[in-house]
């Protein structure tokens, strides 16, 4: 997949503002002449010099390091400079501007990593990683994004990609030679090699949704009836006021958000208002957007105060809730001498004000949404990558049933192309120009 490209781009790789260092990066065919007229001599490859950095007049812009990596041995796999000064936004831009008019032009959001890609020196999910690591927010995500750059989680996908090949093979044969004596459908290992292929690549995609949770962390929706302590639980998960505190019910009205780190993975908490029937159209509201955030959350923690018990109230907010949401019923107030029990093993009592039982409703969280399985093995994966994984295991299993049922070769064999193309869209081997935009524009500029 190597990029025909003819032109020069350059940005500066470092962020914005004030710093000891900035970077301005060079990659395309005129790298090395912009050199050559901003230091003079080019230096060997791969090697850092120290050099006066020159404008079109012959006066110093800056003084620095300058390194050239010639293709393909280059991250872009095209020629590369590197031209490292001092970190003022003036010198940067000054050095910029003197690149881009030697010839190069200013580079788009991600067009070095993408050049990386085009050029078979990074497949996409490896390119993914790059922007995932600088925008790690723990870090288990660091760590699990370098084991994707590192190619990890490609190689899971490669060696499922060999094994659907292989499968293929064989079952194409059977329907390219009908002829011969041995019919190779009736081959028992034939459903054998699927089973295993799908339960494979369920593992790969178990791993993958934890990633997932690394990158994009957890929603958690505190819900319930007013003045069942869904502001001062939020608090006492924050660490701070992060929200109002009455006995008055009905205080919080809108949504207040959290973000905190959960055993080194990112959570949103999301305190809401009260659940109940209103007239005043401000708390109405206050319901309506309650609704929809417990609609988009991937586990709410239903609070109920131990002091009155489960009601209708609580029933009926239960009823209400969408199908396929975890709900976490939490007793609160179990500090207060007319509070209730927690009736049921499953039902977990917690005072929010003193902090009885919080560290158990985090052990509760971690293990509900599965948080507590990303440790080693774990790669950071998007959104894209579960999808394109359900539609693999999807058309897997079709294939088992095809085989299973019907010994139906050929649409046994469809089903296996559409598994291989499913996953061949992860590393990028089959991607639209469309897919390919998207993913690189959300890059920083110089990456």
């Amino acid at each position: 997949m190597t990029a025909e490209v003819s032109d020069t781009i350059a940005a500066i790789a470092t962020p914005a503002g004030r710093g000891s260092i900035g970077i301005v990066r060079v990659s395309g065919p005129r790298a090395f002449a912009i050199a050559e007229a901003i230091i003079g001599v080019l230096p060997a490859p791969r090697q850092a010099v120290y050099r006066r950095f020159l404008d079109g007049e012959g006066r110093d812009i800056d003084r620095g390091l300058a390194i050239r990596f010639p293709a393909p041995h280059s991250f872009t796999g095209e020629d590369v400079l590197e031209l490292q000064g001092h970190g003022g936004a003036v010198v940067m831009d000054l050095l910029l501007s003197r690149v881009i008019a030697l010839g190069a032009r200013p580079a788009r959001p991600g067009e070095f990593s993408e050049r990386a890609f085009l050029n078979d020196r990074i497949d996409l999910a490896q390119a993914e990683a790059i922007a995932d690591l600088i925008d790690s927010r723990s870090a288990q995500a660091a760590r699990s994004a370098m084991r994707s750059l590192d190619g990890e989680f490609s190689r899971e996908i490669r060696a499922l990609v060999d094994t659907v090949i292989e499968l293929r093979v064989h079952v194409e044969a059977a329907l390219d030679f009908p002829d011969e004596d041995i019919d190779f459908l009736d081959d028992p290992r034939i459903r054998d090699q699927l089973l295993d292929l799908i339960s494979r690549t369920e593992t790969v995609r178990s791993a993958a949704r934890q990633g997932s949770l690394l990158r994009e962390g957890l929603r958690i929706v505190i819900a319930g009836r007013p003045n069942a302590g869904k502001s001062t639980l939020l608090n006492r998960l924050a660490g701070d006021e992060a929200a109002i505190v009455s006995h008055i019910p009905g205080t919080t009205r809108d949504v207040l958000r959290r973000d905190i780190l959960l055993d080194g993975i990112p959570v949103r908490v999301t305190d809401t208002a009260g659940l109940r029937e209103s007239m005043d159209p401000v708390e109405r509201e206050g319901v309506r957007r309650a609704w929809r955030e417990i609609g988009s959350a991937d586990l709410v923690l239903l609070l109920i105060d131990a002091t009155s018990g489960y009601g209708n109230s609580e029933a009926g907010i239960e009823a209400d809730l969408p199908p396929g949401i975890p709900m976490l019923s939490l007793w609160n107030k179990i500090d207060l001498d007319d509070a209730v029990p927690p009736p049921g093993a499953g039902e977990l009592g917690i005072s929010a004000f003193t902090g009885e039982g919080v560290r158990e409703l985090r052990r509760r969280i971690a293990e509900l949404t599965g948080a507590s399985d990303t440790g080693e093995g774990v790669f950071l994966a998007r959104r894209r990558h579960l999808t394109d994984l359900d539609r693999a295991i999807s058309a897997l299993e079709n294939a088992e049933a095809q085989y299973r049922n019907n010994r139906a070769g050929e649409l046994l064999a469809e089903e296996l192309r559409t598994a291989q193309h499913a996953l061949r869209e992860i590393t990028g081997e089959f991607t639209s120009e469309d897919l390919l935009g998207r993913i690189f524009s959300r890059f920083c500029i110089g990456k």
